[in-house]
């Protein structure tokens, strides 16, 4: 009976469902081993010699394979079937073989399946191979390159830049990126320009829409109606003149599909279409993958399997017809420039399957299936048929020409199943034409004073008949990014890999270096200058040419092209020598540097002409770029006598340091902290060291509506400094005060005879400005009454889901000090971020459980045995020693961000 290991537990459970009682299917639970986190783990004196550890999480599992290998001398390594898949194989074989559970008897093969269905396991069973070890070297090389920049560039960075925390690889490279765009942005000058359109009828009073394109018989451009003067005069060259239709053209157009889902499309048009992040989309495939229902997840593959293509056709042509049906299948071909170890595309298992007719209980799920169905079947459909109609109407002396455009559908095609979506609008006119005839007069219409009214007065110019209409405009600057436009730009520059981009995006955002906002990517002040430092200090590696190139050597090394160790050779040559070089730089030295290549943002020219260095309070002191553990600003050079600070941002600009007003005397300021934004009236000053100051309130993770950094008004913090609130005198003495805290809105009373303080959390945070006497002696008498409950343990569950499908027990989704998580018995899971309490179902549940906990499961046994819990209590005492790698090991873990 041999012994197959795959990565998670899921897995397990749907491959041991087709192996049956002949296989012992086991979880490995993701990689077994990993680089300690300390110096050394690459021995760049000796080739490069990697040393590996078994993490204390992978310690049981290894054992659990290695006890089944006693009772079964076979092994089969099952992992998923790419780079990473074959590196964990790779890493099993290698730690079962070191404690000699693989011995020299005991046959080892490797199998893969793009799809977990009995089929493909089935097939995979009968065509063992041994582990790639191409495949292996690239993950190595990779793992060692992640190591030597993360662990080596990120100490830089702690030591020059306070505040900062992490560089990496490809990290780098994407905030690059980010920082970048937002550049763009603020050095943008918008240019007017204005449009003119008029509201025509044909003689059967059939209403159309038409646009200025010539005027003084000239052919107008984006920007030919520069101002007002000139669109004024547009509007009533066109409201002054008979028009005639001049020509009628109909064009016939056509409409090809879009490929099938590769890893990086899938992650744009779920952020398109759902708002997913790349993380939530990869987190929801690889459910569907491992319960059989998608092919892998991780490719860079467009083609499809001879069967698939075959299957697809079957379906078109039994749910839509003969007519949906092309004459031969469509193929398509990669254009991505380094696509790594072929895979198929993403696709349903079984193309009758719609989504409807999936058995899962998760909506995310059954969104991202639809959209992999959808997209799969419309790709091998008929194209769309339509004709697209240009009607030019003009004036008799030739001086106005205008145009309408239009679009009929004449087949829906692959559109009647799907259409791809786009990241930015596309300024088209799809709109259908009445019917028009050459040669016949139009006349005007009186329906754009309402379009009129809503351009407001300045940006609007209406004729006199209300029939034509001159509209301001102004060029924009380039789109913040999306998560999905984002994972478009690093694949068209070829930076990193489809296994990549959820964790690179998501480790930006969790170092502050990024904020999400709306679906848009926000620099933070301490990504910027930490990019800026990179290009300063460190160009070379965050290239994007560069970046791309190493991809692509790495890709050779997989090929068997090339050998990893003369890649990680060249490389640490020149890295090494670079890091030696800024390591001698003081922080003075480097701050000057980031100060002279930021200054067209940090000081942009004023209106009033004056020095935009000098200190805009004191008038004395020049300004400089600064940095602290929240990030970068700019601080007045008189410091202490001057205590002027701003954003890097600029002045008045928006971002979370600046000034809201002024009250009572004292400005009142918006800032950043350690924990998050808050206000505060007035400065420190040597007699005020802590002036009063306030965090704004939240309601669960988010901001209160209204209350955000980039919302709060004057009048909002004012209130907010009021805090702590008096409410009012006790009946039993001692005053009563809300106020917000840490863990949310709370009402405390002390009275006379008491040692502490009571406190009541506030269901509501605006109570804290709003709740009466009344009301508050009541609960602070229930709390009085059940001493001893506290907040958490009085909690009733946020949603309750019944019992564990698999070892029984009830699960519960709790609130938490520190944000909602899954309660089962003695495990509590966290919930990701991006996932709200209510969206949470069973199955999702117990997978966060098994991911959590294969340790916690097995505590309970542990408190009944005595050895073992002895044990657990030797662990618990060497912690304070494992805190001292705490700082290295973020930089070794930042090494894996690609």
């Amino acid at each position: 009976m041999p012994v197959v290991v795959v990565e998670s537990p899921a897995k397990a459970k749907t491959i041991n469902k087709y192996l049956g009682s002949d296989y012992t299917v086991l979880a490995s639970y993701g990689h077994v081993r990993d680089l300690p986190p300390k110096d050394g783990s690459v021995d760049t004196e000796h080739e490069f010699d990697m040393k590996w550890e078994v993490g204390n999480d992978s310690r049981k599992h290894v054992k659990a394979i290695a006890d089944a290998l006693k009772e079964d001398n076979a092994l089969i390594l099952a992992t998923d079937p790419d780079r990473e898949g074959e590196a964990i194989s790779w890493h099993l074989q290698e730690a079962l073989t070191k404690r000699r559970s693989i011995k020299k008897d005991t046959p080892v093969s490797r199998v893969t399946f793009n799809a977990i269905t009995k089929e493909a396991v089935a097939e995979a069973m009968k065509n063992p191979r041994q582990v790639d070890m191409p495949l292996v070297e690239a993950y190595l090389a990779r793992r060692a390159l992640d190591y030597l920049v993360g662990f080596n560039l990120s100490p830089v960075l702690w030591r020059k830049l306070p505040g900062a925390r992490s560089a990496g690889r490809v990290q780098s490279v994407c905030l690059r990126l980010i920082v970048e765009r937002e550049m763009e942005i603020e050095a943008f000058n918008p240019r007017e320009y204005w449009s003119v359109k008029a509201q025509l009828s044909t003689p059967r009073g059939q209403e159309f829409e038409a646009r200025l394109t010539v005027l003084g018989g000239d052919r107008l451009d984006k920007y030919s109606l520069a101002n007002s003067t000139a669109a004024d005069l547009a509007v009533k060259a066109v409201s002054s003149r008979d028009l005639k239709v001049q020509s009628v053209e109909a064009k016939p157009a056509s409409r090809n599909p879009s490929a099938p889902f590769m890893t990086s499309t899938l992650q744009q048009e779920a952020s398109r279409k759902f708002g997913m992040g790349a993380r939530q989309c990869m987190n929801a495939a690889q459910r569907l993958y491992e319960a059989g229902y998608i092919t892998y997840m991780r490719t860079d593959g467009i083609d499809m399997a001879p069967e698939a293509v075959q299957a697809a056709r079957a379906e078109i042509e039994t749910r839509y017809g003969a007519d949906y049906v092309p004459s031969s299948p469509r193929i398509y071909k990669n254009k991505a420039k380094n696509a790594q170890e072929a895979h198929e595309c993403i696709r349903p298992t079984d193309m009758s399957r719609d989504a409807k007719s999936l058995k899962v209980s998760e909506e995310e799920q059954r969104k991202l299936y639809d959209l992999i169905w959808k997209r799969t079947i419309a790709c091998q459909m008929e194209g769309a048929r339509m004709e697209r109609t240009t009607v030019d109407i003009g004036s008799g002396d030739g001086q106005v020409v205008l145009r309408a455009t239009g679009q009929v559908v004449l087949f829906d095609g692959f559109m009647r199943v799907y259409e791809e979506g786009r990241d930015d609008v596309v300024d088209e006119d799809d709109k259908r034409l009445p019917q028009i005839m050459n040669g016949e007069n139009v006349n005007f219409a009186s329906s754009l004073a309402a379009q009129a009214e809503k351009a407001g007065k300045d940006a609007a110019i209406l004729s006199e008949n209300a029939a034509v209409l001159g509209l301001q405009h102004h060029t924009q600057p380039p789109p913040r990014y999306t998560e999905a436009t984002l994972v478009k730009k690093m694949e068209e520059l070829g930076i990193g890999r489809p296994s990549t981009y959820a964790s690179v995006i998501t480790t930006i955002q969790d170092r502050e270096y990024v904020r999400k906002e709306k679906n848009r990517l926000f620099p933070e002040d301490k990504g910027r200058i930490v990019t800026i430092f990179l290009l300063n200090f460190f160009k070379r590696y965050v290239e994007y040419d560069f970046t791309a190139a190493l991809e692509e050597q790495l890709d050779d090394v997989s090929a068997g092209e090339a050998d990893y160790k003369d890649i990680l050779s060249n490389f640490w040559r020149d890295f090494s020598a670079a890091i030696a070089e800024t390591s001698d730089l003081r922080i003075s030295e480097v701050l000057d540097v980031l100060d002279d290549a930021l200054a067209p943002q940090l000081y942009p020219p004023r209106e009033d002409g004056t020095d935009p260095r000098i200190c805009p309070k004191c008038g004395a002191g020049q300004l400089h770029l600064k940095t602290s553990r929240t990030g970068g600003f700019v601080g007045c050079g008189n410091y202490p006598e001057c205590n002027y600070t701003r954003p890097i941002s600029g002045e008045g600009a928006e971002g979370y340091e600046r000034v809201l007003g002024e009250d009572d005397g004292d400005e009142i300021h918006l800032k950043s902290g350690r924990f998050g934004p808050y206000v505060q009236r007035g400065e420190a000053t040597p007699e005020n060291k802590k002036p009063p100051r306030s965090s704004l309130p939240k309601q669960g993770r988010d901001y209160l509506p209204g209350w955000g950094p980039n919302e709060i008004t004057l009048e909002q913090a004012v209130t907010l400094l009021t805090l702590p609130r008096q409410i009012g005198e006790h009946p039993d003495g001692g005053m009563i005060a809300s106020n917000l805290g840490r863990f949310g809105p709370y009402i405390m009373h002390q009275r006379p005879d008491e040692e502490k303080p009571v406190y009541v959390n506030l269901k509501e945070t605006l109570d804290v400005f709003e709740i009466g006497m009344n009301r508050a002696v009541e609960m602070l008498a229930e709390k009085r009454a059940n001493p001893g409950r506290g907040r958490r343990a009085a909690a009733k569950p946020l949603k309750e889901l019944g019992e564990h499908p698999e070892s029984g027990g009830a699960i519960s989704i709790m609130d938490g000090r520190y944000g909602p998580y899954v309660k089962w018995e003695k495990v509590n899971a966290t919930l990701p971020k991006d996932v709200e309490p209510k969206d949470v179902t069973v199955e999702m549940a117990v997978q966060l459980i098994a991911d959590k906990a294969g340790k916690t499961k097995k505590k309970a046994p542990a408190k009944k045995a005595a050895p073992k819990k002895a044990a657990a209590k030797k662990t618990t005492a060497k912690k304070p020693a494992a805190k001292k790698t705490a700082s290295k090991k973020t930089a070794a873990k930042d090494a894996g961000d690609s």
